[in-house]
């Protein structure tokens, strides 16, 4: 980890270029802070890959989100310089592919060094090596960084020297480490006199069309986006932690922080937010120690990517690949009805609709809708991780993978194969008066609130009063919970035998 010196240390090279990917901020940024202590002159830059780009539907909002990030990087870049004397600096936004782009504009900048964060995905790792070896032949190092995670790689271990595999065990380990060094900020700002202007004919940042895409309902739906967004979400979020613990499992109730997308795109450094949430868990506040469970979590998945990558299309535990999961056209039904949020149970359904208008789905529904598909339908796993992929906000692989394998039973601490969500029963737990259905069913919203569960159980005339036709109005049950259930338990008999 860092020391910082108690004097400027002396530049180690005359130009560098720092290279953006899920870090869109400028505040405690970990690359931005080694390129301007170690070089004279300092540029900054983002690639809008096409590898990435290209198979995605022109309206994406993670694309405008990006897009609206970096008119907030681009202007806290200009007043940072701008308040050391200089002038005319800026983002560098660029369109292409990363192994063409990123070394073709070292050689028109004459940087020696590219400083990025890290990246653990297998995409990451693949494009890393490509920029590397172009870099490379080129004569420019690239110095890559830690900065998306409180601790990565080989910095929580077994006492044995390996990986952890139970969340548990690496929590206590990853909180006894923890220490306000680690949490300590970058301190960006005390070196930013090495940023220079943006050269002429270098582009800034495109709109959506210059790049292929189009708008989307993104600021209908009150996401404030780059760095200035993620303040407010974090200010609003700090002043009602203290109960987070008792709300967030809610779907109807402000119980979350909403900055899983800032995280995911690192508009919000995330050792702020374990510091605020360190400090306040430390003087007792339950709250705060929950969230910051829920960040070790994240932590957890993105160590198990980086020692286990096979997980990202492979269960964590060989023997979950023997399960024979529904296929053929039924299961294209039964998979398309879960899509569409067509399956008859309210909550699920209410779920699917919420993904597909908004891009976000609350972490407890998270859990019922992939419990649904994996162990109601029968359908495997990685058919609803990728459709989380493609609609959600926030798609982090590491966590999303993490998160379907934990209710497919089949990853590291999941839960066990015979625990199965009853979507009733969860319905009536965390949805209690139907609010959160209502919102996004409501063609069920006049059913009375014992009712809205399952409107399959109600009596014709209660349905009558409601202005509810199954059948019509909302679907039947695609499946029977219970008899799908007996189903899983012989599914998984594989499984148990396998032990």
């Amino acid at each position: 980890m860092r020391k910082e010196a108690q004097h400027t240390p002396a530049k180690t090279c005359d130009r560098a270029l720092v290279w953006l990917r899920r870090d869109l901020r400028v505040d405690d940024h970990a690359a931005l802070h080694h390129a301007l202590r170690r070089a004279r002159s300092v540029w900054a830059c983002f690639v809008f890959d096409r590898a990435i780009l290209d198979p995605l539907p022109r309206a994406d909002r993670r694309v405008e989100f990006i897009r609206d990030s970096l008119v907030g990087v681009d202007a806290e870049l200009r007043a940072l310089a701008a308040s050391h004397g200089v002038e005319g600096a800026g983002l560098i936004v660029l369109h292409g592919q990363p192994a063409e782009c990123v070394p073709a504009l070292a050689a028109r900048l004459g940087v020696a060094e590219v400083h990025a964060s890290r990246d653990e995905e297998p995409y990451g790792h693949e494009r890393d090596r490509a920029v590397h070896g172009a870099l490379a032949h080129a004569g420019v190092a690239l110095h890559l960084c830690k900065d998306h995670v409180v601790f990565e790689r080989d910095e929580v271990m077994t006492l044995a020297g390996q990986p952890f595999s139970v969340f548990t065990p690496y929590k206590n380990a990853w909180l006894k480490k923890l220490a306000p060094y680690y949490l300590k900020a970058y301190p960006v700002a005390h070196h930013a006199g090495a940023l220079a202007p943006r050269p002429p004919g270098e582009p800034g940042v495109p709109t959506l069309e210059e790049i292929g895409f189009q708008r989307t309902n993104l600021h209908e739906l009150r996401l404030p986006t780059g760095p200035a967004g993620a303040a407010e979400l974090l200010d609003d979020f700090l002043g009602r932690i203290d109960r987070y613990h008792e709300t967030r499992d809610f779907p109807a109730v402000k119980g979350p922080s909403y900055l899983s997308p800032h995280l995911r795109f690192g508009t919000v450094s995330v050792r702020r937010l374990a510091r605020e949430a360190h400090q306040r868990a430390t003087a007792g506040q339950r709250g705060a120690e929950v969230w910051l469970s829920e960040l070790v979590w994240r932590d957890f998945y993105h160590q198990i990517l980086h020692h286990h990558p096979r997980v990202a299309g492979q269960a964590f535990k060989p023997e979950y690949d023997r399960i024979r999961w529904e296929h053929g056209r039924r299961a294209d039904e039964l998979f398309a009805a879960w899509c569409e949020g067509r399956t008859g149970y309210p909550l699920v359904d209410a779920a699917m609709h919420q993904i597909a208008q908004t891009g976000y789905m609350h972490n407890r529904l998270r859990m019922v809708v992939a419990s649904f598909l994996t162990k109601d339908l029968g359908i495997d796993w990685r058919r609803g991780e990728a459709w989380f992929a493609l609609h959600l906000n926030d798609f982090n692989l590491a966590a999303n993978n993490g998160g379907w394998q934990w209710a497919a039973s089949s990853g590291c601490d999941a839960q066990p194969y015979f625990r199965i969500f009853n979507p009733v029963n969860q319905s009536e737990k965390f949805d209690p008066e139907g609010r959160f259905i209502r919102r996004y069913l409501p063609q069920l919203a006049r059913l009375p609130d014992a009712l809205i569960h399952a409107p399959w159980l109600a009596r014709p005339v209660d349905l009558e009063a409601a202005g509810v036709r199954l059948g019509l109005d909302y679907p039947l049950p695609v499946v029977d919970h219970a008899v799908a259930r007996q189903k899983t338990l012989e599914r998984y008999a594989v499984v148990k035998a396998a032990r």
